[in-house]
């Protein structure tokens, strides 16, 4: 019956991601919308199922991801909790669950500003030619799937976290986390308007490392920065006066 049940809801939903996956983000959400801390009790099994319309089989898939981005953990005998350590698997800051996703996306802009065109400077001198054609690679295949009116943010993440590395900075390892988070957010909230201001800026910022240009390059990555905050602040102003 399960089975059943957790076939339909994924033949309805028709995404592209798993079924076990779409519900993690839902459990994510219900977290959100509850308002529910670090500590609390999720309902079991039965209700999570019977609330968001899937097989326990499902709920248990979900709920097992979740573990292993810290983001739940399991007592037994006790039940299902919301983990103390608040994702540090892949969200350093528990950032998930923020509420106020715009703030969000601009306090995020905000500390980009302040460390990623230093990261695109220092990648510039420091740069190998190997990782500077990775770079190139992944900017073509942004490139590719923006003309083809295709989902990015897999490639863009890539890109970004390939300059971060390069840098060779052993603290900006641990950082990716927080611009990966950013370019989420922002594509999002911006449901991929800004196609052709990504492909100029990213090209901008990889001629710059290419050419060993810290200055360039740390000015083509504030440029990409200036063009998601203003894109941003538009689709606020909307929010706000519609």
């Amino acid at each position: 019956m399960s089975d059943i049940k957790d076939f339909e809801v994924n033949s309805v939903n028709n995404s592209a991601k798993p079924l076990g996956e779409q519900i993690s983000e839902r459990i994510i959400q219900l977290i959100i919308e509850n308002d529910w801390k670090a500590g609390d009790k999720l309902p079991n099994e039965y209700e999570l199922a019977d609330k968001l319309d899937v097989g326990r089989s499902t709920i248990r898939e979900a709920i097992k991801a979740l573990v292993s981005r810290n983001i739940l953990e399991i007592r037994r005998g006790a039940g299902t909790f919301i983990s103390e350590k608040g994702g540090v698997a892949d969200d350093p800051l528990g950032l998930t669950f923020v509420k106020d996703k715009y703030k969000l996306a601009l306090d995020l802009l905000e500390v980009r500003f302040m460390i990623e065109p230093s990261i695109a400077s220092i990648a510039a001198v420091k740069a190998t030619n190997e990782e500077i054609e990775k770079m190139s690679s992944l900017c073509d295949e942004i490139d590719e799937l923006i003309l083809k009116k295709q989902p990015y943010l897999e490639k863009d993440i890539e890109f970004h976290a390939a300059i971060a590395k390069s840098s060779k900075n052993l603290v900006v390892g641990n950082l990716i986390p927080i611009i990966n988070r950013s370019i989420a957010i922002f594509i999002d909230i911006t449901n991929q308007k800004l196609r052709t201001e990504t492909m100029e800026t990213h090209r901008e910022i990889l001629n710059a490392i290419k050419n060993h240009d810290a200055n360039g390059a740390r000015d083509a990555m504030f440029l990409h920065l200036v063009y998601n905050r203003r894109n941003i602040k538009t689709i606020i102003g909307k929010e706000i006066t519609s």
